[in-house]
């Protein structure tokens, strides 16, 4: 394990900026900001190539009130299956507790599979972080002291602050928070305002507020982006500046108002049939009611579960694997806090 905070410089430091635009953020802000897009991922010649979902939601995460941050991309360049994953939980301040980040590139006779784990723990950021390159598995596991990550904002955050950019419409000068790069290094992370411009959604043309986000590269050339938003902060499109593809919403949502408050489910009552033994059968359907009721809490109060099976599922079928038990196993070792990650990938031959 390597303390990779010895490289940072004094240069290396949020502004004072991005320090303010965080400190005012209420909690209203981003309750308003709980709400999914769904995007498509389409080439430059208007071919649908895939799909982009991003929802925010409220959690609990270690007896700690939070936001889940859930995104992922799953699609095919050029018949090349590819897809990223981000699973967040975020506080009211904007710290990460956790973050789990999968990208992947199947490429015939070369696949890239490219996972990384954040989590805060005593005092530190840790990140352990696993490549294979077909049979080729490295691992690296970096600290930072969580006091020299003052205004870190991490994929999952980033998600979050996007959508209270594109509502207030307006972005600070100078707005530079620490960030990591593609090879988890720190690096600084700028947001610019791009202004308004007419966006198409379906057949309609709409007002789009944009913002660019760079990420700057310790090795590489800086990652662009660029986003148009809706004015109550729902996606239109996103684009990484040098790539042949971007995402695109095709049709309306509902705006969101400040007063609008989410919808309780409703639940249909079933008839039931009742048997001879009137007394035993009530009994029966008591105790079904209630584990049903504790059954569906759970799940509600658990998010991230849906967000997990969802992945796995878009997972498996990508790679439609023979031995499905084995696959799943496989899959969510990482998971497992007996097992060493780098022994997560030494079976996949058997998947492919």
């Amino acid at each position: 394990m390597e303390d990779a905070s010895k490289g940072l410089t004094d240069a290396l430091k949020s502004s004072s900026e991005a320090l303010d635009f965080l400190s005012s953020i209420e909690f209203e802000d981003v309750q308003r900001c709980l709400f999914t897009d769904s995007l498509v991922t389409v080439s430059d010649t208007g071919r649908e190539l895939g799909e982009f979902c991003i929802s925010i939601q409220n959690t609990v995460h270690n007896n700690q009130p939070c936001f889940l941050v859930h995104a992922n991309s799953h699609g095919a360049i050029d018949s090349i299956p590819c897809g990223t994953s981000i699973t967040g939980y975020v506080t009211a301040t904007f710290e990460t507790l956790e973050q789990d980040l999968h990208e992947y590139v199947k490429l015939q006779g070369h696949s890239l599979d490219r996972k990384s784990h954040m989590v805060r723990q005593d005092g530190q950021l840790i990140v352990n972080k696993v490549t294979q390159e077909e049979e080729e598995v490295k691992e690296q596991i970096s600290t930072f002291p969580l006091s020299s990550l003052c205004g870190f904002v991490s994929e999952a955050s980033n998600l979050l602050i996007l959508r209270i950019l594109a509502q207030r419409k307006t972005i600070p000068e100078n707005m530079k928070f620490l960030s990591f790069d593609a090879e988890t290094q720190i690096c600084l992370s700028t947001y610019r305002e791009l202004g308004e411009t007419k966006q198409v959604v379906g057949s309609e043309t709409v007002d789009g507020f944009g913002i660019e986000r760079t990420v700057d590269s310790v090795e590489d050339i800086p990652a662009m982006w660029q986003c148009y938003f809706l004015q109550d902060g729902h996606l239109v499109s996103r684009v990484q500046i040098g790539s042949p593809v971007m995402m695109k919403l095709l049709k309306m949502p509902t705006l969101i108002t400040g007063d609008e408050q989410d919808e309780k489910p409703v639940f249909e009552k079933r008839l039931l049939v009742w048997e001879e033994d009137m007394q035993l059968y009530s009994k029966f359907l008591d105790r079904k009611e209630e584990l049903k009721a504790d059954h569906m809490s759970y799940v509600r109060h658990h998010p991230e579960l849906r967000a997990v099976l969802a992945d796995f599922l878009q997972f498996l079928l990508l790679r439609k694997p023979q031995d499905v038990f084995s696959f799943a196993r496989e899959y969510f070792a990482p998971f497992s806090s007996q097992r060493p990650p780098g022994d997560t990938f030494k079976s996949t031959r058997s998947f492919r």
